[in-house]
């Protein structure tokens, strides 16, 4: 497979020039599609979590601000909340890779900051959903700041893609895409020159997005495993929930919990090939020499839900298993086998990852570095005080309602199918913002931490949620019918405060 990968690769070698050089570290990002932490995401990656987490820090209250796809990955790359970099869902009418991304922001994300440096720059894998596409530009659109690009068209697969290789389209059809990524991986660093500049790599790989398919060697490796029925697993869903988790059935019935346990090993199944990748870019590290001088990061865009309150296998929802993600640092700076409990949203990698460059963050990034490892953190808590906006944009397509639904094609729908019982994973009016206000304490014997979420959703209801987390972990409870006005008012407060912030307005104190 690596012969199919020469050619163009040689030519942008002789090609491409950079000035300047960089005497940082280098940064090697692994970001997974639609990978949960808190229903076991991360049990098949038994390989990574040796040669990363028990290296390195994992970090347990690891968020993303708003969870879906596109607008993640373009908080991630830019380091803004959704309303600043306006990405607000996976279409192009929402901002997808779409001109305003393209002119505005993509030629200021933190890897374009870095290739301005003088790093090396690699992508490879899914970037945005509707990236490669004609009315984006096609596949000769090249983000700025990239060496090398091998960009995903569209959104995730495993078979059947086009790939945009330095602006070229590359059809794959029987090339399974996280091997053809991790081939590439090895391929630019083999061509590299150990004594060369820093470099950045970002592999995307698919998994565990759906349509869940795994590679042939683990097909049904776990085939005897059932999908995680946690306390909000597929219950009866009434009126403290937002309408459209009522929507029926609910429960789903039993009928369907079969398809819910193979939705779930499967995407176990496709996460062993991502196991493997890392693996195989680890190895190769390390027997370049550059494994010590290597910052390495595995996280994903956002979490998952599969049956939780009812729900069939989606994200987009403000509970914890769509917006708590897996993340993992090995590197210069960090210790071994450490839990890092900060919280830390993907707004955050931005100027984290330009820090681990020598890099200042531009002012108008939202988040906040967590780089360096702190040597001590205080038992009382101090400084890990945190309150942070989660913020989603309902879409509506009709093209998503399948006609064997009963609903009418209007498009205030989204994602409704026989296969979910015509569920609908999605509305117009699935639009929220929540402050999640969280304070985590290292040992128990002190007072207890804040761990507070309050949302509101824009529809006719004004629909208002709260949890308490730190009594109620599966939000079963919601607080906001019975909440004083002086906690809502304060939660309210941030609210308005945070969703119009930028830069350093974003952090409360």
């Amino acid at each position: 497979m690596e012969n199919l990968f020469l050619v163009p690769f040689l030519a942008l070698m002789a090609t491409g020039t950079i000035s300047g050089s960089c005497s940082q570290t280098n940064i090697v990002l692994i970001i997974t599609d639609d990978q949960d932490l808190t229903l076991g995401g991360l049990t098949p990656l038994v390989k990574t979590q040796n040669i990363i987490a028990n290296m390195g820090v994992i970090y347990t209250n690891a968020f993303v601000t708003t969870p879906i796809c596109c607008p993640s990955r373009a908080s991630i790359l830019s380091g803004q909340y959704q309303h600043n970099h306006r990405t607000l869902n996976n279409s192009v009418s929402g901002g997808c890779s779409g001109l305003h991304w393209q002119q505005h922001v993509e030629p200021q994300t933190w890897p374009a900051l870095l290739h301005q440096a003088g790093y090396t720059t690699f992508y490879a894998g899914k970037y945005l959903n509707q990236y490669g596409y004609k009315k984006t530009g096609g596949a000769a659109h090249i983000p700025a700041g990239w060496d090398w690009w091998i960009g995903l068209v569209g959104n995730s697969r495993y078979y059947n893609y086009s790939l945009s290789v330095n602006g070229t389209a590359v059809l794959h059809s029987d090339d399974y895409l996280t091997d053809v990524i991790k081939a590439y991986g090895l391929e630019f660093l083999r061509q590299r020159h150990v004594a060369e500049k820093n470099f950045l790599m970002v592999l995307a790989p698919p998994a565990p997005h759906a349509p869940f398919t795994p590679a042939p060697e683990y097909n049904d490796h776990y085939k005897n495993v059932k999908a995680m029925r946690t306390p909000n697993f597929n219950i009866p869903v009434f009126q403290d929930k937002h309408w459209l988790l009522q929507m029926p059935p609910s429960p789903l019935p039993d009928s369907m919990l079969p398809e819910l346990d193979r939705v779930y090993r499967k995407r176990w199944e496709t996460l062993l090939s991502v196991d493997d990748l890392v693996e195989s870019i680890v190895t190769r590290l390390d027997s370049l020499g550059l494994l010590d001088s290597t910052h390495i990061i595995l996280t994903s865009d956002h979490g998952y839900h599969v049956g939780q309150f009812g729900l069939p296998w989606d994200k987009r929802q403000p509970y914890e298993m769509d917006i708590r993600i897996p993340l993992m640092i090995r590197g210069p700076g960090f210790p071994h086998k450490q839990m890092d409990i900060r919280p830390v949203l993907n707004i955050d990698f931005a100027p984290t990852f330009l820090a681990m460059a020598g890099l200042e963050a531009p002012a108008w990034m939202d988040g906040v570095s967590f780089f360096p490892f702190p040597q001590t953190i205080v038992n009382n808590g101090t400084g890990m005080d945190r309150k942070f906006l989660i913020e989603y944009h309902g879409e509506g397509s009709r093209k998503t309602v399948s006609p064997d639904c009963p609903y009418d094609q209007s498009d205030t729908l989204s994602n409704c199918i026989p296969e979910q019982k015509c569920k609908c994973q999605d509305s117009k009016n699935n639009t929220y913002m929540c402050v999640r206000h969280l304070e985590p304490h290292i040992t128990a014997d002190v007072t207890p931490s804040h761990d507070f979420v309050f949302c509101k959703f824009r529809d006719s209801e004004n629909f208002t949620e709260a949890y308490d987390l730190n009594v109620d972990p599966y939000q079963l409870n919601n607080l906001a019918p019975s909440l004083s006005p002086a906690i809502g008012n304060k939660y309210i407060s941030w609210m308005d405060h945070l969703k119009f912030c930028s830069g350093l307005l974003c952090h409360l104190h």
